[in-house]
């Protein structure tokens, strides 16, 4: 019989880069879709992060053939990485994201 055991790196708090990614962030992100028939792939990854979601506002450019999706977003950065990320992997759309310390 064989047991693994995984063992993560331990995090102290005084461990800057640990508690930087520890503290949640509000911001926003802005997504641009430069093609039309990425929009359902796109809400789909919105809707599998739907936790950190706490707005969400679009406006399609029919005529620039370009839509904008902003959304405000609470989480850690781990999260809101993950969502960028994977928005940012899909082929014509492009996201940016800031971010700041909630106080």
């Amino acid at each position: 019989m064989f047991f693994f055991v995984f063992l993560q790196p331990k995090q102290t708090k005084s461990d800057p880069k640990a508690q930087h990614l520890m503290e949640k962030r509000i911001g926003t992100i802005t997504i641009f879709i430069r093609e039309r028939l990425q929009s359902a792939n796109v809400n789909s990854v919105l809707s599998e992060h739907a936790g950190i979601i706490l707005c969400r506002q679009g406006l399609p450019f029919r005529d620039r053939d370009v839509a904008v999706i902003a959304l405000v977003v609470e989480g850690l950065m781990d999260q809101i990485n993950a969502l960028t990320g994977r928005l940012g992997r899909l082929p014509g759309v492009e996201c940016k994201a800031v971010v700041t310390k909630m106080q």
